[in-house]
């Protein structure tokens, strides 16, 4: 039997007061209606899933900030008919951190799937990634059932006996709800005739078990050995929510099984329009961005998990000194790796301006970086050149695709605006494989001949730089434009000054040389 802690019942406790001071408070309204109106409602919810929830459960739609209702997602509405017009399923919901994925598949659809015409749940197992997370998400589900006013008034009492806090309780209708941690035995689970026929699997995976492949592989394997194994011949629903993050997870298995339904939702699509716009909008997007940090909100908001240090190692990131003067570099590079669009799925716009050293040092003296309008990024020229102030001849280059000439005739009007337009050259080289490109550049990081300037550690764009080299993987779906401008403002620096003997003297600095 598990121990339930003096703090978990205390939030139940809560909950539950919760529970039933907002639906009592909402049900003094239907105590004053007809039968007929009644019916009218319970025949709606049967069949209009976003009514439904709204309906029965206030107190979870409520925005707090604006004290609103807020709808269903499309995606909500379409995961719940989906699963209720198949009764024999595998699916995994790939959906973002704080998009009611434990909610709906957990405690809304289960209490929809119970109102049908013909029931189709007898038999409900919550596995978690451990018993405590189970029975926390059991609770929830049991709260609605014993105490929602709402649903009771329109569907008669639910809950008979037992308790989450024991792992399993029953409805009047004979339903049984069990919970279940990650790697228990399942064997047996049943409530008398009835097998499980709605399973499903909660955030099983987490950051310390994705670490470890062999332990990733025997949890998957009791998800499909012992816990799918609870089904009767007649099968039921196995449900997985989550998100994907790490490509070494329980999630990315199951989702490689044949026949698997996967529904991938990110909290925006590949235009910037928020997944779920009624809650998620787009300030609110941008300040968990903002806040959690590029990595983070890759992998938790957009099922895009980075692996840190697949190419690039932090220790190899190295902050120095730049040269006391801009004239003892041999050349100075400004490249800029262009793209049009300014929304948070577009490609990032990237400058790099470089500095090579006789010694065969690469400096990189200013780092500009960001999801930004064209203006902002004809603006880092003229940061640029007032950095330089003419001290030393810069040589501008933009990478060349198809909106180059419409990019260089705005640096051109922008320029005539402002008396002095920037002399941009195209790079019109035909480039191998981006990532290859960038993986090139690994042992000059090892070496330690790539310097960052160490006056530009808190620049947004040098931020941006780091975290972006650190995050480099093959098939990685991360925005890799800030390297990629860093690899071309080197490639261009060795292709015009030269890389012969008489040009060059590698130094590669050891603890006791290192001046940086």
């Amino acid at each position: 039997m598990p121990t339930v802690s003096k703090e978990a019942l205390e939030r139940w406790k809560a909950h539950v007061e919760y529970v039933k001071s907002v639906t009592t408070t909402a049900n003094a309204v239907y105590a004053r209606e007809t039968k007929e109106q009644q019916l009218k409602r319970k025949e709606r919810a049967v069949k209009d899933y976003n009514f439904f929830v709204q309906t029965y459960f206030p107190h979870y739609c409520t925005d707090k900030a604006t004290g609103k209702l807020t709808p269903c997602a499309s995606f909500h509405i379409k995961a719940a008919r989906y699963i209720l017009d198949n009764p024999q399923l595998l699916a995994v919901f790939m959906w973002p951190r704080g998009h009611a994925k434990s909610t709906h598949m957990g405690v809304f659809i289960p209490m929809w799937l119970k109102i049908q015409k013909t029931p189709t749940i007898h038999c409900l197992a919550l596995a978690g990634k451990s018993e405590d997370s189970a029975i926390r998400l059991l609770s929830d589900l049991q709260a609605e059932l014993q105490y929602n006013q709402l649903y009771e008034h329109d569907f008669g009492r639910q809950y008979k006996a037992g308790s989450w806090s024991v792992g399993e309780f029953t409805t009047q209708d004979g339903t049984s709800f069990h919970a279940i941690g990650r790697g228990q035995s399942p064997r047996g689970l049943r409530d008398r005739q009835n097998r499980p026929d709605y399973i499903i699997c909660d955030d099983l995976d987490d950051d310390e078990l994705s670490r470890n492949p062999a332990r990733v592989e025997a949890a998957t394997e009791w998800t499909r050995e012992a816990l799918m194994g609870t089904f009767g011949a007649e099968g039921g629903r196995f449900i997985m929510v989550g998100n994907l993050i790490s490509k070494c997870s329980i999630l990315a298995n199951i989702m490689e099984t044949p026949g698997v339904h996967v529904s991938r939702v990110n909290v925006y699509d590949k235009d910037g329009n928020p997944a779920w716009p009624e809650y998620w909008t787009k300030e609110r997007i941008e300040a968990k961005r903002i806040l959690v940090g590029y990595r983070a909100f890759e992998k938790e908001y957009m099922n895009n998990p980075i692996t840190l240090g697949a190419v690039f190692r932090q220790e190899d990131i190295v902050f120095g000194k730049m040269l006391p003067r801009l004239q003892q570099y041999v050349q100075l590079i400004c490249y800029t790796d262009p793209s049009w669009k300014a929304t948070k799925q577009a490609d990032y716009k990237a400058t790099m301006l470089v500095g090579k050293t006789k010694t065969g040092e690469y400096h990189l003296l200013k780092a500009y970086a960001d999801q930004t309008s064209v203006s902002n990024m004809i603006e880092w020229y003229y940061s640029i050149e007032k950095y330089v102030d003419g001290r030393v001849p810069v040589y501008y280059y933009m990478e060349a695709n198809m909106l180059q000439e419409l990019l260089l005739e705005e640096v051109r009007k922008q320029g005539v605006a402002r008396g002095h337009v920037i002399p941009i050259k195209k790079d019109s080289r035909k480039k191998p494989d981006k990532f290859a490109r960038i993986e090139a550049m690994q042992p000059l990081f090892e070496q330690h001949l790539v310097i960052f300037n160490q006056e530009e550690k808190d620049t947004p764009g040098m931020q941006v730089l780091v975290e972006q080299l650190l995050a480099t993987e093959r098939g990685s779906r991360m925005h890799d434009d800030a390297p990629d401008a860093l690899e071309s403002a080197i490639w261009m620096i060795d292709r015009r000054w030269g890389h012969t003997a008489e040009n060059i003297t590698t130094v590669i600095p050891t603890k006791s040389n290192r001046r940086y």
